[in-house]
This record gives C-alpha cells, structure tokens and sequence, in this order.
C-alpha cells in the first residue's frame, strides 16, 4: 500500500484486506504469488478518479494481478483501444499507448480480487465488499457516467436495492436495446452516508469468450462514447 494514500482510500483498503483476509473466498493466490503480488492487496479501482466517465468490470485477471491496474487483459485492451479512437481518432500504436488511457477514465470492479479459475464470485463475496466499492465510486470518484461491461457488472448495482428497483433492473435489462440505452439510479456511499446519481450506460463484457458479443463490441463501445461526449 502506497504509504502517502489518502486517509479515506487506505480505509477502504484496510477493510477489503480485513474481509480478504478471512481465508473463506477463493482468492487465486498461487496466481498472486507467481506474480510477486500480495494476495490480500485489493485492486479496488483506478485511471483518473476526476474523470467525467468511468468504466466498471467484473473483477480482475491475470494481467490485472500482474499490473495491478483495472481493465488491463485481453477484455481492458479492447476497452483502453476504443478509448484512445475516441481521444484521438487512430488506434493505439502499443501496449504503453493503451495503458497510458488510464489518464483520461476511472475504472473500478464488482469485488477487488481475482478468483479461483476465473469463475465469477458468488452474491455473498460481492455484498461482503459492497460497502468498499460502493464507497469508493460515492466517495472518491468525481464522476457520474459509467460504462458497465457484462451483467454481473450491471446488476452489482441492485445487490442491495428494494423489491421495486429490482424490478426495474430486470425490466431495464430484459427490455430491447440496453445496449444503447441508459439507467438511472442513486448510489449510497455506506462510509459516508452520501448520496450520487449514477447513469449507467450497459455493454457487453468484451472477453474473447463472448462469440456473441465480442465482433460487436468495438462498434458498440464507439456508439457509447459518441453519444456521451455528444
């Protein structure tokens, strides 16, 4: 831990670490290990936390572990590629070129650690570190628009939500066209008791896993950022 981290930040990392340290979740920590890197040693988030747009992941990979940077593997490639079109209208020539895009988003994940076969962690490992990375995206990060890859990533945001805003998340995302839509809701900060709006803006997880959807996901990323710097 970075020893001239903000107060507030190493409280969230102290917390992760508490909860991590438990031994009960699958933590890959021969992976960590491998890797040089302390297995308790959360990545909660990262990029530039007084950007406007953020993106939110499921949870780190290997090169995640490896860099100890969000959205950094073959998925955050494509994600930091589409980015820097964005910025800059041409692709990006290398790898430093991608990952210097961190100066211009935030990015954060559903749970701050890599697990076990890359099997996605369950509810219960996701609402025991809510209250970190809810605090994190309340508390730290300056902006309102985030970019959600996957479902998992979508549907953290109504871990703790009513019956009725359920409802509207399954609506949302079982509706046509929630690749291009948007959605509104007021994120709480357990920490600080503050409150944020939050507009999430839902694509699909760009891993080269995804048949279905990873053609796609260029085109898609592009539509996003278009219209949100419209």
């Amino acid at each position: 831990m970075d020893a001239k981290m903000d107060p507030k930040l190493e409280t969230l990392h102290r917390l992760a670490r508490e909860e991590a340290s438990l031994g009960d979740m699958p933590i890959d920590v021969a992976l960590y290990e491998s890797l040089g890197r302390d297995p308790l040693e959360p990545l909660i988030g990262g990029g530039n936390v007084k950007a406007s747009l953020g993106f939110f992941g499921r949870d780190p990979g290997r090169e995640e572990v490896r860099w100890m940077e969000p959205l950094i593997g073959a998925a955050g490639k494509l994600v930091r590629s589409g980015v820097h079109r964005w910025k800059f209208g041409v692709d990006a020539p290398d790898f430093e070129a991608e990952r210097a895009m961190a100066s211009e988003v935030f990015f954060s994940n559903t749970v701050p650690y890599k697990p076990l076969g890359n099997k996605a962690w369950s509810v219960r490992v996701k609402r025991r570190f809510y209250s970190v990375i809810a605090s994190y995206l309340v508390d730290h990060w300056a902006g309102q628009d985030l970019i959600t890859l996957g479902n998992v990533a979508f549907h953290w945001f109504g871990l703790n939500a009513s019956r009725e805003e359920r409802n509207r998340f399954k609506a949302f995302w079982e509706g046509d066209g929630r690749y291009q839509a948007s959605f509104t809701l007021l994120l709480e900060s357990p920490l600080s008791a503050k409150q944020k709006e939050i507009r999430l803006h839902p694509l699909p997880h760009p891993s080269p896993l995804n048949a279905l959807w990873y053609p796609r996901f260029p085109g898609l990323l592009e539509q996003r950022l278009t219209k949100l710097s419209g």
